[in-house]
């Protein structure tokens, strides 16, 4: 290419062309998981990103949240494409405005996933994370309407949480808090049985709200 730089290969998180001044910036939070990261079975389409996102400020820096959920997404699907769907949300952003929350479900233990790839899976979207210069906030699986089940889901959470404490990434448990919780159980059970409703993302939200998001986005606490 003559006469100029070939920028198809440049960096995406690059600054983009021009004066940074005058450039408006904002966070640009991308969220990647399944279809609990959509919101799937809430009335309002809000799920918990959307709850979260209307909890955070923005009065000071803009706040944008991109949720980026697959339906039935094993930790294998979100590896697969995490990084591709990432990319083209923080083209032309700052570094330090591009955040990554990883919203893991339980189709791992639905596939027969082993526990020891679970645990791989994620561990490589953490370190592409840390290489690349993106902070990174996990939430952890919620449990499931199938008694039989929830043992695996509580160890695969266990597993995640180890994964994450060993990287220095926040987690939140959803599992232990909600197991047995009269709303959360209701709340499946008033649905597809796989899904919560309003009541049920409301619970998610309230547990990352309290679980240092605000932390996390350099926010002071309430």
């Amino acid at each position: 290419m003559s006469g100029g730089q070939d920028t198809r290969h440049a960096d995406p998180y690059a600054v983009a062309v021009g004066n940074d001044a005058e450039r408006v910036r904002g966070l640009r939070i991308c969220v990647v998981g399944d279809d609990l990261v959509a919101g799937v079975g809430d009335p309002r389409s809000l799920g918990w990103v959307g709850r979260v996102g209307a909890r955070t400020p923005r009065e000071e820096t803009p706040v944008s949240m991109f949720p980026l959920g697959v339906p039935d997404e094993t930790t294998g699907g979100l590896l697969a494409r995490w990084r591709e769907e990432v990319d083209r949300r923080f083209a032309g952003a700052v570094l330090d405005d591009c955040r990554v929350v990883v919203g893991l479900g339980r189709h791992d233990v639905y596939a027969g996933m082993s526990v020891a790839r679970s645990r791989l899976n994620l561990a490589h979207v953490l370190d592409d994370c840390a290489a690349r210069g993106l902070p990174v906030f996990v939430v952890g699986p919620p449990p499931g309407p199938h008694d039989r089940l929830n043992p695996s889901i509580a160890e695969l959470s266990t597993v995640f949480a180890d994964v994450c404490l060993r990287r220095g990434v926040r987690y939140v448990d959803t599992f232990t808090p909600l197991v047995a919780h009269e709303d959360w159980l209701t709340d499946l059970a008033a649905g597809d049985g796989m899904h919560p409703g309003q009541a049920g993302y409301g619970l998610i939200a309230w547990l990352v709200l309290h679980g240092g998001w605000r932390t996390w986005l350099d926010l002071p606490e309430l």
